[in-house]
């Protein structure tokens, strides 16, 4: 069974949810992996004040051909007030 990915999106968010409680913000990336999908979602790990000290962190669920969470795991944190910069092929 083929899950379009809008469903698949919104499946990875809900279970995230289940699984950790946490407030959800942003999805990030979904991308196709062979036969499973990757999801990165943003969350919310810990409200401070002022909540520009809040801590965001990155979640990556990986997500079978059934929009079942079949493994995730944190991938990253940082505080709100950091900016998260991609570095292009070359720079360092």
């Amino acid at each position: 069974m083929t899950v379009a990915m809008p469903e698949l999106i919104q499946k990875a968010r809900e279970q995230l949810a289940e699984l950790t409680g946490l407030e959800l913000g942003s999805t990030l990336s979904a991308r196709r992996e062979g036969d499973v999908w990757k999801v990165q979602i943003e969350v919310l790990e810990k409200k401070s004040v002022p909540d520009s000290m809040d801590i965001l962190a990155t979640y990556e669920l990986t997500m079978g051909e059934d929009a079942g969470v079949v493994d995730f795991e944190r991938i990253h944190m940082r505080k709100r007030i950091d900016v998260m910069v991609p570095v292009t092929e070359g720079e360092v």
